[in-house]
């Protein structure tokens, strides 16, 4: 799978790298009985696209398929024999009515070929970064990506015969020049995290075809509701499902979506590590995502009126939010123009002390890791996602004293203002 020694970086056309797979594949994998609603807004695709249509009951919503083996038939043996065994209901571990459900609303959100799910977040990127690398390989990437991914780059690729250099995610020329004759991937993610630093995404894409190299990028901060970064160069798209895309924090999965040529590649990878995801647990994902588009706009609406409200308070020092004029990445309002998500941070006048007496204080958002759930979340990055890191390491990344995490939930946005006011001012 390494790129061919004699073909050089920026050769071209001539990419054989991204462009070794020649094989025809079609969209899916996706039942007869599956919905497909092309040409359509995202609310539309949210409801509709993928849902399982059951013969038989006429059931509205997909069925729970409880089974884990499927009888074969003349199918079955067809594709045993012609190599498209990811086609047809085999395993439970290959796929189900269930994944293919939720893989087609995902894959239709996106505007990509294929999708594949996971039991996690982790799960999608450590496989999905596994599969499309091989020992002797180099990835470029940043130390501002979520802490789970940034320990699987610094601990174990080095392990697994990869090796990794960590960038700014902002400074294209730092990204330009930590690309080697033998990198094969790019992966970053769309808005960082706690900061929302947005990575120069069109660049990225740009880079990666000159280059010949594949771009894999997290968009788990914005959703497909806001951003499809497949349509801006990427080749493979990537979300902890967990998050928005599920938006009830009663779930944990991953999903990767793309050409479908990329994604079968990935497959074979997760038949080995095993990582799938149950029937249930894809059902409870599918009635989540019908109400994406509405539940991202709400989201986004109330990040931007807890940024302006924060940005006037004379207890705030600086707030990060895309929403703000002083924000530094203005190329996210020319490919991201209808919303950034539901996270905001802030820095506090008073340090870290200030910022656990403010928690202490709210009421309405619960104190609580992950995000992008009907309900506000707040932590703080010293203590949570970013305590592996020295407090030298935390300022050199941007992470001042101070700073809180909100994701921002679907509640009244008076009552968020509101409670936020009265635990602000009794600091």
């Amino acid at each position: 799978m390494a790129r061919s020694q004699g073909n050089a970086p920026g050769a071209g056309e001539n990419r054989p790298w991204t462009d070794s797979l020649q094989r025809g594949r079609v969209p899916g994998p996706r039942l007869p009985q599956q919905r497909v609603v092309d040409g359509t807004g995202p609310s539309t695709r949210s409801v509709h696209a993928g849902t399982y249509e059951d013969p038989i009951t006429g059931a509205v919503g997909t069925p729970v398929f409880q089974s884990t083996t499927f009888t074969f038939t003349e199918d079955t043996y067809q594709a045993f024999d012609q190599g498209h065994i990811r086609d047809v209901p085999i395993y439970g571990r290959y796929g189900s009515p269930n994944q293919w459900s939720v893989q087609e609303k995902i894959a239709s959100l996106e505007n990509a070929e294929s999708a594949l799910m996971f039991s996690s977040g982790m799960a999608a990127i450590t496989t999905t970064l596994l599969a499309l690398t091989n020992r002797g390989g180099h990835i470029v990437s940043s130390r501002d990506v979520y802490g789970g991914t940034f320990n699987l780059l610094r601990e174990d690729m080095h392990q697994l015969g990869r090796s990794v250099t960590f960038t700014d995610p902002t400074d294209m020329a730092a990204i330009r020049a930590a690309v080697r004759d033998d990198t094969q991937v790019l992966f970053f993610e769309t808005l960082t995290n706690p900061l929302l630093k947005a990575v120069p995404l069109v660049e990225l894409g740009e880079l990666a075809r000159e280059r010949g190299l594949l771009l894999v990028v997290d968009n788990t901060f914005l959703s497909p509701v806001h951003l499809r970064p497949l349509e801006h160069g990427a080749h493979l798209v990537i979300h902890s499902a967990t998050k928005y895309l599920n938006g009830h924090s009663d779930v944990t999965a991953g999903v990767v979506a793309g050409t479908r040529k990329y994604v079968d590649r990935i497959w074979s990878q997760l038949l080995k590590f095993g990582g799938s995801l149950d029937a249930m647990m894809c059902f409870l994902l599918e009635r989540g995502l019908k109400t994406l588009a509405l539940r991202m706009r709400r989201h986004s609406e109330n990040s931007t009126a807890l940024a302006a409200f924060l940005a006037e308070h004379s207890a705030i020092r600086a707030v990060h939010h895309p929403s703000r004029p002083e924000y530094p990445y203005r190329w996210l309002h020319d490919i991201c123009p209808d919303g950034w998500g539901g996270m905001v941070a802030f820095e506090l006048h008073g340090g870290d002390e200030a910022a656990l007496k403010l928690l202490d204080r709210l009421e309405l958002p619960v104190v609580a890791t992950s995000l992008g759930g009907v309900e506000s979340l707040v932590s703080l990055p010293f203590n949570t996602s970013h305590s592996f890191l020295t407090a030298r390491q935390r300022r050199e990344v941007g992470i001042e004293p101070g700073l809180v995490r909100f994701s921002a939930g679907i509640e009244d946005p008076d009552d968020l203002l509101a409670d936020l006011d009265q635990a602000l001012s009794g600091l």
